[in-house]
């Protein structure tokens, strides 16, 4: 669904581009230029938010049930997806919660598994 919504978004990018190159210097009509980008920004900024709001949510699930990250970081990926199914169209640094996320999220994951391979090889010499 986010990737078909993705789609639809550079298209209608796209069909504005195509639109401007065609006739650079003829009268562009605002209103359509006007819905055109309001189309695409409610697109990618609404939804977009909405489906990564749904992932973490997902995720921070899983990682409660199967304990891969700390609980801590669950709990603060169900806030941030609450953040941003509620507060994303308020506050405008909102995009960069979801990537923050995911980059501690990744970073926790790859220390975790550093310290067992670095405790596997403490105990074990020869590896």
């Amino acid at each position: 669904m986010f990737l078909g919504m993705l789609f639809v978004a550079a298209s209608a990018t796209g069909g504005l581009i195509q639109a401007y190159s065609q006739q650079p210097k003829g009268l562009f009509d605002p209103g359509t230029f006007a819905f055109g980008r309001a189309f695409t920004f409610d697109i990618m900024h609404i939804y977009a938010f909405k489906m990564a709001a749904v992932f973490m949510i997902s995720t921070s699930t899983l990682a409660v049930n199967t304990r891969i990250t700390a609980r801590w970081i669950a709990l603060l990926g169900y806030a941030c997806a609450a953040f941003l199914l509620l507060g994303s169209a308020y506050v405008g640094w909102a995009l960069f919660v979801f990537p923050g996320w995911v980059l501690l999220v990744s970073g926790y994951i790859l220390i975790d598994n550093f310290r067992l391979w670095h405790r596997a090889a403490e105990s074990d010499p020869q590896r």
